[in-house]
């Protein structure tokens, strides 16, 4: 949307590949993050909620591992023939790009999420890289407004993965994760968490001002009195997990439906600018 709304130019094929490419990604990496904290015991003592702690397959048996481990693979190195047809078709910039979501996503668990950079890299990976990708796939280079534009779903994802992590906290210290929670504690993590926030917020209003990014795209602010009870429920219930699912809801519905209505205030902005 981003793209358009610069350019006034759609390829829709190249938007379909490109949204099939980073599907397959998403369960690449979550599939394998299944896999992983399953070898390494983390799921089988989690504190399973509605929006953390694993899918619960494999310790349900539902699955045999090896199996699992095929299907990330496999949808791995499927994003990763996608990622090159898009490279040959819209230049070979996007070539980085592509092999720094693929070192995200296999050692996205393995790796990062034990060296302290897992909230970052999971910003990048899920929330910027993708939209600084598919900004490139429609224009064939890239633009510091899309840059601006890119900051806020990276904030979210990143945020999205840190509230998760509150109710792991015991399970991940003992399979030997390392992230941000467990480095600060719950109560500061979640002073992180709403520094975040706000940081997401107030990148919009930058753009904004700086005529980086639409006037319309102030649609993001929607979502406002959901970042307020997530931010609250943070707060005040870091360390009681129970209390704490409505506030991983609110967290979820933040993320999503902001990335929505950014996108939707691009496609207004084009729309408005006939």
């Amino acid at each position: 949307m981003a793209a358009w709304w610069e350019t006034g130019v759609f390829y829709g094929v190249r938007f379909i590949w490109a949204l099939v490419g980073l599907v397959l990604a998403h369960i690449s990496v979550n599939v394998l993050n299944d896999y992983f904290d399953y070898k390494s015991k983390i799921d089988l003592n989690t504190e399973r909620t509605p929006f953390s702690g694993g899918s619960g397959v494999l310790p349900a048996r539902l699955l045999r591992p090896e199996d699992v481990y095929k299907l990330g693979l496999g949808a791995l190195f499927a994003a990763f023939g996608i990622g090159l047809y898009l490279t040959i078709v819209s230049g070979p910039l996007l070539l980085p790009l592509i092999f720094a979501g693929g070192a995200a996503i296999y050692f996205y668990t393995t790796h990062f999420a034990r060296w302290r950079v897992g909230e970052l890299v999971a910003g990048l990976g899920l929330g910027s890289l993708p939209v600084l990708g598919s900004y490139f796939v429609q224009t064939g280079y890239f633009s510091l407004s899309v840059v601006i534009g890119a900051l806020a779903p990276g904030f979210l994802t990143a945020n999205l993965l840190l509230l998760n992590e509150f109710p792991d906290l015991k399970a991940d210290r003992a399979g030997g994760r390392g992230h941000l929670v467990i480095a600060l504690g719950r109560r500061r993590a979640s002073y992180v968490y709403v520094a975040l926030l706000l940081a997401t917020y107030l990148t919009i209003l930058g753009g904004i001002a700086g005529r980086l990014l639409p006037l319309p795209t102030l649609l993001g602010f929607l979502t406002l009195p959901l970042a307020l009870r997530a931010a609250r429920g943070a707060l005040v219930n870091y360390d009681r997990t129970p209390e704490l699912i409505p506030a991983l809801a609110a967290n979820v519905q933040t993320v999503l439906g902001t990335d929505l209505l950014l996108a939707l205030g691009y496609l207004l902005a084009r729309a408005l600018s006939g």
